[in-house]
Parts: C-alpha cells; sequence; structure tokens
C-alpha cells in the first residue's frame, strides 16, 4: 500500500504542477496565432511564462488546485477499498507538501481541515475490465471553470434550439457566450448529449480525459466539436474574456442514452490550466508508465 501511495502523490504532484504535452502544444500554437501586441497575446504569454514557472519550481499550476477526480481502470479482483484508502492517504499527504492548496471544505459549516478528505473529496470512480492492467487517471478542476459549466433542457424555446444536433450546437455556444471569458479562459469544453442530469455531466467530465488533438470516432460528433471550436473561436472572447481569436483549445463530445421525456446537453468547462495526467501502474503499485 505504501508503493501505491507514493505512486498516487508523485501523480498529484506532476498532475498539479505540469502541463500536458498536449495542452502546452495548443496554448503555444494559439499564441503564435494572436497578433502581437494585443492584451490577447499579453495574456497567452503571461499562461506560458506560468507554466515554465509551476514546472521549474514543481509547485501548483493555479492557486486553486481544485477537485480532485481520479479515474481507476483495474482488473477483476483488484482491491477498490485499500486503493481508495491510498488515494486518500495520498491527497492527505499532497496536501500537506503543498502540491493540492488546502480548499476542500464543509459545504454546511465552512470548515476547512486542512486535509482535502471529506464526504465526495476525493472523487474516486473506479472501472473494472478484463484486462490486467491497472491505469490511473487524475483530473484537477478549478471551481472558477466549473462555475461556468451549463446543463440545458432540450427543447430551450429563448434559443430556439429543438431536440436535434443542431440544437445542442445552440445551447453549447450559448454556454460560451454565458461565460464570458470568465473560467480562466482560453477553456476546453467537455459535453454529453443525453443521459440525466446526473450521468450528463459525469461523461461530460470524462471528455477531458481524451487527448486535445485526438477525433470523435463518430462522425457527426466530429463534425460537432470542429463547428463549435471554429465558432467559438470567432466569437472575439479570447483568452479571459480581453477580446482575440483563442476562446476555446477544444471541444470534447459523447452522447449517452435518454429517456425519451428528457434532452438533457450537458457542458464542462475547464480552464487553460488543463490539468490531466495518468499512469499505469505494476502489481507492486509502482509507476510503469505515464499516459500523456
Amino acid at each position: 500500500m505504501n508503493a501505491l501511495k507514493d505512486s498516487l502523490v508523485e501523480l498529484i504532484r506532476r498532475t498539479s504542477a505540469e502541463i500536458p504535452d498536449d495542452v502546452n502544444r495548443a496554448l503555444i500554437a494559439a499564441l503564435e496565432n494572436e497578433k502581437k501586441g494585443t492584451i490577447a497575446a499579453s495574456a497567452l504569454k503571461i499562461i506560458e511564462q506560468n507554466i515554465e514557472l509551476a514546472k521549474r519550481k514543481s509547485q501548483p499550476i493555479c492557486q486553486d488546485t481544485g477537485s480532485v477526480i481520479f479515474y481507476i481502470e483495474c482488473p477483476v479482483g483488484f482491491d477498490q477499498i485499500a486503493c481508495e484508502e491510498a488515494a486518500r492517504e495520498a491527497v492527505k499527504e499532497a496536501t500537506k507538501i503543498g502540491y493540492l492548496r488546502q480548499n476542500s471544505v464543509d459545504s454546511l459549516t465552512g470548515k476547512n481541515d486542512g486535509t482535502n478528505l471529506g464526504p465526495g473529496a476525493p472523487a474516486i470512480h473506479f472501472h473494472q475490465h478484463r484486462s490486467p492492467e491497472i491505469a490511473v487517471r487524475l483530473v484537477l478542476k478549478g471551481g472558477g471553470c466549473e462555475n461556468v459549466g451549463a446543463q440545458y433542457s432540450l427543447p430551450a424555446e429563448k434559443l430556439h434550439a429543438n431536440r436535434d444536433l443542431d440544437g445542442c450546437r445552440k445551447v453549447i455556444l450559448d454556454a460560451v457566450l454565458q461565460a464570458q471569458g470568465k473560467g480562466c479562459g482560453p477553456g476546453i469544453l467537455g459535453v454529453c448529449i443525453g443521459g440525466d442530469r446526473a450521468t450528463g455531466y459525469e461523461f461530460s467530465k470524462q471528455q477531458f480525459l481524451r487527448l486535445l488533438d485526438d477525433r470523435n470516432p463518430n462522425p457527426e460528433l466530429d463534425a460537432l466539436e470542429q463547428e463549435i471550436l471554429k465558432t467559438a473561436n470567432e466569437l472575439g472572447i479570447g483568452p479571459m474574456g480581453f477580446g482575440g481569436k483563442t476562446t476555446l483549445l477544444g471541444v470534447k463530445i459523447c452522447a449517452a442514452n435518454r429517456v425519451p421525456a428528457s434532452f438533457f446537453v450537458s457542458v464542462s468547462y475547464m480552464c487553460w490550466a488543463y490539468r490531466r495526467q495518468g499512469v499505469t501502474l505494476g502489481a507492486d503499485g509502482a509507476i510503469k508508465t505515464w499516459l500523456y
């Protein structure tokens, strides 16, 4: 259990302090695309410097280290109870060291015990598979970007959005418009079409596990992702809402079955500090490979 805990502490450290390569490439491309001398270019330059400094000093990229969300794929017979105990101890230790800030509070009292532990914190999602591989992915999702997530119920009359892909397009773009640079843009959208209110948001956040430069295997959803990304970046909102060509870095969409009476579109928003990392583990709990 100690080896597993140590591996998870290192996963937390790297996730908190280092932007994944695919995200870094997208931010550099965005900086090159913005007009030199503009506020948008200056904002992205500061972001670039922030990323370099955090990695060099092995310190959190952002003062809000966010909600801690683990996604764990494991073989049948894997001890999930022991793994969850190790994950909670790793979060506690990482908080003590400073890889995570003390920012998980009791919702009734507002009390902060300084451990980042409590009901629902951290969030841990297990998925069993028939492979012997153990894979742990971690997302640190800040509160600012969480605040600008949105869920729509179609049809949405004010937006003239019907229960079809065009209606989905309209409400997703409305979510971008309503954010107006809040949530520390440029952002990344994770979207689920369908599901119920709970699973819609759950599946939308799972989209953040995808690489920024991947393509959706569903042709209709792929086309929708590309169209929304292009249109959003033509709105002129830009980094932090300062104007410019980079409102979004990526759009990732999935679909889930729904009951006929409901048609939800759930939009999760991720800030530029797209903290997502993962590892595969050996049977002893040691890190074998990094996934991003």
